[in-house]
């Protein structure tokens, strides 16, 4: 049989004990003006009693002393029997007579900091004093009795609850108490996680026996990748570490995007390089230090995929960048701050979305994709490349010149989709040829968009990237035959001895990366 439901359950007595003091006295007003009596811990009794309210301390209430530094307080039965008794139970009234406890209709509660906690301290001892163990068990238990017991987790909630005492006169419905519950729930659980991904994490355990995914929701979003797909952004923090300057609310594939072109920028060198992304796709990139430059030859690679796209720029945008982002149809421009007058002419198109990522910070991050009720889990394909990290097998040595290019075009390998080719001269691509079937169609995708757009000679010093390796001996050999004069490549193929010697042949300078950057 079902509980007995009762839809309005007037508020006698209320327990308050919150780390987060904000908005309290607009809440012990209304608490008052019902005449609610109120119970509380501690520093939020101290809290009260300063704001001019009457308090009964929990110790003098359940008539036991805080313990233990004060980690037991509020772990009481004449408590959780107040909170956790069905009213209309008949066995749970006895016991509650027989024991003297009364009735707590009211909890609010919000928990020890233990995630701001994280984010000022690493000093362990600390970190674990702020696990709440009281906070979670009253609130768990008011959540599990809504039927009964009304229960309140966040200062954000004071207003609704203010609302609905005053349009019931003092009892709240069954609906906002079913509502109540279900975000004290989603509270415990979201804190529990935190806390179990401390332990995790200062454990280097990133698959632990039961993966806990948790976060804040950011917006909901007009909808996902086509129209007919719901969509939201979620974040492990609460807010999201880049900031919107202007233009339009930002789209799931906006995000998308967004995400792919700061993951290029970030292994970029600091302060220099320009990325433009189409479809999460890189279409153009360039590090050349002068910025307009940058963008120019960036843009120089794909002119026509780029229509549309975005732009990211890993440092301060200027006036003479802005007027030549103004050019081109663009969804989103992404820079390291804006100057005033940039942002001015920028500002001239409505709809364009600008965004700050200054403040942009994707350590420690992993991806997540999820098929039929289960999650596939990596950590960031993030290392940054140094020449130490390749061997040349070729009798050809590259000039540190030409490895600088290699190692750059092979970091804008890993944001390609699979099978990926990126052709690149001067830090600066040339043709891409990305998410073939066929390596060495993604070689001839690459050639065609290089001959396109770019007048090339022998003279050329233009180098190719390879997200894996080559299975055959053609995709190579199409390569140098368009001009390219170094290759770089994981190795790995049965074929790679063949592979050796033909570039030994030709006189091509062949690297082995010895790492692979399938992106699917």
């Amino acid at each position: 049989m079902g509980i007995n439901k009762i839809v309005m359950q007037k508020i006698k007595r209320a327990l308050i004990s919150v780390s987060d003091k904000k908005n309290l006295k607009s809440l012990l007003k209304i608490l008052k003006k019902y005449k609610i009596e109120i119970i509380s811990s501690s520093r939020t009794f101290k809290t009260i009693k300063k704001l001019k309210y009457n308090c009964k301390e929990v110790s003098e209430y359940t008539n036991s002393p805080e313990i233990l530094d004060g980690r037991i307080k509020t772990l009481h039965p004449k408590i959780h029997a107040g909170i956790l008794n069905k009213r209309q139970n008949k066995s749970h009234k006895k016991d509650l007579n027989k024991n003297n406890f009364k009735n707590i209709d009211l909890v609010i509660v919000n928990f020890y900091p233990f995630e701001d906690t994280l984010k000022t301290t690493k000093n362990h001892k600390k970190i674990i004093e702020n696990i709440d163990i009281g906070g979670p068990a009253m609130v768990r238990a008011a959540a599990k009795n809504y039927n009964d017991v009304t229960v309140i987790t966040s200062s954000d909630q004071y207003k609704e609850l203010v609302k609905e005492l005053n349009l019931n006169k003092g009892s709240t419905s069954l609906k906002f108490r079913e509502k109540m519950s279900r975000l004290a729930f989603a509270e415990t659980a979201y804190y529990d996680a935190l806390i179990s991904e401390y332990f995790n994490k200062i454990n280097n355990n990133l698959f632990q026996q039961k993966k806990i995914i948790y976060g804040n929701l950011i917006e909901k979003l007009r909808y996902g990748e086509n129209p007919h797909q719901q969509s939201a952004i979620y974040s492990k923090n609460k807010t999201l570490n880049i900031k919107q300057l202007h233009g339009k609310k930002l789209s799931y594939n906006n995000y998308n995007d967004i995400f792919a072109a700061l993951t290029i920028s970030k292994s970029l060198p600091k302060n220099i390089g320009t990325v433009i992304i189409k479809h999460s796709n890189p279409c153009g990139v360039s590090i050349i230090e002068n910025k307009l430059e940058s963008y120019k030859l960036a843009l120089a690679c794909d002119p026509v995929s780029a229509f549309g796209g975005i732009v990211s720029c890993n440092f301060k945008i200027n006036k003479s960048l802005a007027l030549e982002l103004n050019k081109l149809f663009i969804e989103v421009i992404i820079g390291k701050g804006f100057d005033k007058n940039a942002l001015k002419v920028i500002k001239k198109k409505k709809n364009v979305r600008v965004i700050d990522f200054s403040n942009f910070n994707n350590k420690n991050n992993y991806n997540i994709v999820s098929n039929f009720n289960s999650l596939l889990i990596q950590n960031q394909d993030d290392k940054i490349f140094s020449s130490n990290d390749f061997k040349v097998v070729s009798k050809n040595k590259p000039s540190k010149k030409m490895m600088n290019n290699l190692i750059f075009a092979f970091n804008v390998c890993r944001k390609v989709k699979s099978n990926a080719i990126v052709l690149s001269k001067n830090s600066t691509t040339l043709g891409i040829g990305s998410g073939q079937p066929s390596r060495l169609d993604s070689c001839k995708i690459a050639i065609e968009k290089m001959n396109k757009f770019h007048k090339v000679n022998e003279k050329d010093e233009i180098i190719a990237a390879s997200d894996a390796f080559f299975p055959f001996v053609d995709g190579i050999e199409t390569l140098v035959q368009a001009g390219v004069s170094a290759v770089i490549q994981p190795s790995g193929s049965i074929k790679d001895k063949e592979i050796i010697k033909f570039a030994n042949q030709t006189n091509t300078i062949l690297i082995f990366s010895k790492t692979r950057h399938f992106k699917h």
